[in-house]
């Protein structure tokens, strides 16, 4: 049976990239049935509990010595999903991938972002270790013009991203009342970041205020519950700040407990409406059927809401809050046309997303591919 190493950044930082590997072990062995996965984790005993890996190393504290043989038994190993190569940790993420090709271990880009990369050595890294895959595929049509950019040669294929075929777990009218989610209230999912690049003009105050804006017209306009979705741990502390300028805060909430990718899935459906920075709370709402609204602050996001045929909408900018609250006005009455237009776009980003599994097969020659059911 084949062994098939992954590496991403892994470990239980991001509720996106633990989506991102539940995703694709399933595809894996779904297609490869028997097949040993090998993780290569920022959190190695995390990734043992809570993902269906068969060995799990941490590449940031094990010696070389201990990552080469790792590394020598693969039969391939898979670098991504998620985006990974980008500025100050392209060449972390690589070392694995220089270690495997330096050995005559096939390598293969699963799926992966890229971006951004400005600095010369970044680039050329990426560049060289691009050139010596066995095969590429990315999930957004920006990655692939950026290799092509600083000079990659080997054929790219987009794809997308493998948490589009993630499947929910219950969350349960029993885990609403232990986390104090009211039932009798419309529910509206709000998933924030730090202020960084969503909002380069305001500083942290006028960001949380802006927010809070939001947060309080939705709970008025709508008659509605807010539940803040952190999809990393740092999005806690950014949404209590926004409850606590917000003049309704008994009507907002943050999700407390520690819960899987799945779970937030299956919570997803709870919502009538979801607002979000966050790529993957924006897929996650997006493949339960919720209508959304993004409030974009990386290329991803945005490549994301162009294949949805989502408008995209100004950042957060104190002069552009009315606008703003209009547009999600405008969404909200037409959210029913918004989620039939979704629902056939979400379709066919699933089918692409299910071409990256047979696609290393095949190119691998791994053996045959079985459909990919999930």
């Amino acid at each position: 049976m084949p062994i098939v190493g992954i590496s991403g950044s892994y470990g239980g930082l991001n509720l996106g990239d633990e989506a991102i590997l539940a995703s694709a072990i399933v595809q894996l062995r779904n297609a490869l049935p028997g097949v040993e996965i090998v993780a290569f984790s920022r959190n190695a005993d995390h990734t043992r509990a809570n993902q269906d890996v068969d060995r799990a190393i941490n590449p940031r504290t094990a010696l070389r010595d201990e990552i080469i043989p790792e590394v020598e038994r693969l039969d391939v190993l898979l670098l991504g999903g998620g985006g990974i190569l980008y500025d100050t940790e392209a060449r972390t993420y690589l070392r694995e991938v220089v270690i495997a090709q330096a050995r005559g271990v096939p390598t293969f880009a699963f799926s992966i972002g890229i971006g951004p990369l400005k600095g010369a050595e970044e680039r050329a890294a990426v560049r060289d270790g691009m050139d010596m895959m066995a095969g590429i595929t990315v999930r957004e049509v920006a990655a692939k013009r950026l290799l092509e950019e600083i000079g990659c040669t080997r054929p790219v294929t987009v794809t997308a991203d493998p948490a589009l075929l993630l499947d929910p777990a219950p969350f349960t009218g029993d885990m609403l009342r232990a986390e104090g989610i009211p039932a009798d209230r419309r529910l509206i999912g709000l998933s924030i970041r730090e202020r960084g690049a969503a909002a380069p003009d305001l500083d942290a105050g006028g960001y949380h205020g802006v927010l809070a804006q939001a947060a309080d017209f939705i709970v008025h306009r709508y008659d509605a519950h807010v539940v803040f979705v952190p999809m990393e741990r740092a999005d806690l502390r950014e949404a209590h700040q926004v409850i606590a300028a917000m003049s309704a805060p008994h009507c907002a909430g943050v999700l407390r407990g520690a819960y899987s990718p799945r779970q937030v899935l299956g919570l997803m459906r709870h919502f009538q409406f979801a607002l979000g920075m966050r790529l993957h709370f924006l897929i996650f709402a997006a493949i339960s059927g919720v209508p959304l609204m993004a409030l974009p602050y990386a290329t991803k996001v945005e490549d994301f809401l162009d294949a949805l045929g989502v408008p995209r909408r100004p950042g957060v900018h104190e002069d552009s809050a009315g606008s703003f609250l209009a547009a999600l006005d405008r969404l909200w009455d037409n959210r029913d046309d918004h989620c039939r237009e979704m629902r056939e776009r979400i379709g066919r980003l699933q089918d692409q997303a299910r071409r990256t599994v047979p696609l290393m097969v095949e190119t691998l020659n791994l053996g045959s591919a079985a459909p990919v059911d999930c």
